[in-house]
């Protein structure tokens, strides 16, 4: 795969354009089941963001076009799932992947609504989450709330490392960096590596709290 992720890059590289459209597709392609599950579209957005120190794409634009991406994929995943119904899981293509539809359901009945947050930073689970989301009957207003914020760290999760690895080459490695931009990308680092942090702590309180989430998990779909 990386045989054939180099050269591409590489093209993209000499047309803008079309790198924020690459990204936007490798974004909104692992949302969709299936698709999502063997499309390394992490892997082409890491690549892509390593252009940001050289100049050859902008840091908001590479943001902008992986969350619109992945807002997108998610949205449509699960507005399927929540016309279709139960139905869904059960239909072509999606029926000769009984182990990865098990798989998102029992994790989406593990962690209710925020299985969907979740999801996002697991592939290739995060493929399947959407669609099963709206074929279980979460409430679309319930989902944004949720999926929104997911993409939002998301999307700075994925395209920070490459921007900060290459600005360090850029440092130590002899690369003239652009000024002052590397503090920038310093402080967007440990902005969104604290909110994780502080997101993963506060799940484990509530986990060791006696299951707290799980209950409302259950009212909210109706079970008893």
């Amino acid at each position: 795969m990386a045989s054939l992720i180099d050269p591409f890059i590489s093209f993209v590289s000499t047309h803008a354009w079309l790198a924020y459209l690459t990204l936007f597709l490798a974004a909104l392609l692992e949302a969709v089941p299936i698709v999502g599950a063997v499309i390394p579209g992490s892997t082409i957005i890491f690549a892509l963001s390593a252009l940001v120190p050289g100049g050859e794409l902008k840091l908001g634009w590479v943001l902008l076009a992986a969350i619109a991406g992945a807002l997108l994929g998610d949205g449509s995943a699960f507005l399927l799932g929540y016309r279709e119904k139960r139905e869904i899981l059960k239909a072509w293509p999606l029926s000769n992947y009984p182990r990865l539809v098990s798989q998102s359901e029992a994790f989406f009945n593990r962690w209710g609504t925020l299985a969907v947050f979740f999801a996002r930073f697991v592939p290739p689970i995060r493929a399947f989450v959407p669609i099963t989301a709206g074929a279980l009957g979460m409430a679309p207003p319930m989902f944004y709330a949720v999926n929104i914020p997911a993409v939002l760290l998301w999307a700075p999760a994925h395209v920070l490392p490459g921007v900060l690895a290459v600005s360090a080459l850029h440092r130590y490695g002899g690369f003239a960096p652009h000024e002052g931009i590397a503090k920038h990308y310093w402080i967007l680092a440990v902005v969104v590596g604290a909110l994780i942090v502080a997101l993963a702590s506060w799940v484990i309180r509530r986990r060791r709290g006696g299951g707290a989430i799980e209950p409302a998990v259950q009212s909210e779909h109706g079970k008893p």
